[in-house]
Order: structure tokens, then C-alpha cells, then sequence
């Protein structure tokens, strides 16, 4: 994969437990540095190592899966605008997706979520560089906070749904 690469806390989230690591030479002591603060902060000291994109845009996208193993897409929500790694704005649709990346995304999050029999609301996350590549970040199994963004957006109550579709009554 090359540098530079990012190490993230397994058990983390809002920034903590990550180092970016451009050289070879500060690999061992970013994983020591990032293990030691996951610990710390999730009593967990489990990290993973990922492809550093620099200036990303942060898209996910909405899932709803049955017991039927239907699954579908609610489309994408940006959430490209952060500080200290936390959402501050999102936005739907997408203002930087093509129709092409739009749908191989699209795809991509339904397949993610069959690969392990999904039921219930979900989001996929991913990362998207400047050339229109885009990356895997991580599977939120519960709705979001940020929920009623695609709420508008598609005029479904997720919430409402979520409980019809455990059902499978859709």
C-alpha cells in the first residue's frame, strides 16, 4: 500500500488512538504511540492500518436490510465538514458525486452489507480521494444520529421502517 498510511484504534472513534505515518521510520513508534492511547481511551489497544488519503471527502451511505435478505440503499449523505474527526454538517445528495461513482457506491454498500446477512438500518462509510476513488471506512450496525437527513431526503421514517422491515413486511 505504501506511504502514507493511517493507524486507527480498532475500538476507537473520534480521532483517538490515530497517527498518520508518512516514512517507514515512524512506523514502529506511531503503532507503540497509538496502541498505548487506544488503551487508554478504550481499554482496548487494537489498531488496524489503512491507505492515508489526504483531504477526503466522507460519504455514507444508507442501508435497510430485512430477513429476507433484501437489502437496498437510501442513497448517500456528505459528511465531508468535521472537526476534531466529529460531523458537523451533513448534506444529501452528495454535491461532489458523479452519477457512475453515485451507483458503484451505492452498490458496493448493499454488497457490504449482504456479505453478512444484514438486518435492520445501517450505514456504510466510506472515503473518497480526489480522483473520484473511493474506500471503505467502517459499517455503523444502528441508525445515526444524522438519520433524518436521508429521512428528508426520501421522505421515509427510518425509524418507522427499521421495525416493518425486521418484520419483513415490506
Amino acid at each position: 500500500m505504501g506511504f502514507p498510511v493511517l493507524i486507527k484504534a480498532s475500538a476507537g472513534g473520534g480521532g483517538k488512538g490515530m497517527r498518520i505515518v508518512e516514512k517507514a521510520e515512524m512506523f514502529e513508534e506511531s503503532v507503540a504511540s497509538a496502541m498505548r492511547e487506544a488503551e487508554s481511551a478504550f481499554g482496548d489497544g487494537s489498531v488496524f492500518i489503512e491507505k492515508y488519503v489526504a483531504s477526503p471527502r466522507h460519504i455514507e451511505i444508507q442501508v435497510m436490510g430485512d430477513t429476507h435478505g433484501n437489502i437496498v440503499h437510501l442513497f448517500e449523505r456528505e459528511c465531508s465538514v468535521q472537526r476534531r474527526h466529529q460531523k458537523v454538517i451533513e448534506e444529501a445528495p452528495s454535491s461532489v458525486l458523479d452519477d457512475k461513482t453515485r451507483e458503484a457506491m451505492g452498490y458496493c454498500a448493499v454488497m457490504v452489507a449482504k456479505a453478512c446477512n444484514y438486518t435492520s438500518a445501517g450505514t456504510v462509510e466510506f472515503l473518497l480521494d480526489e480522483n473520484n476513488n473511493f474506500y471503505f471506512l467502517e459499517m455503523n450496525t444502528r441508525l445515526q444520529v444524522e438519520h433524518p437527513v436521508t429521512e428528508m431526503i426520501t421522505g421515509i421514517d427510518l425509524v418507522k421502517s427499521k421495525y416493518v422491515w425486521l418484520r419483513g413486511c415490506h
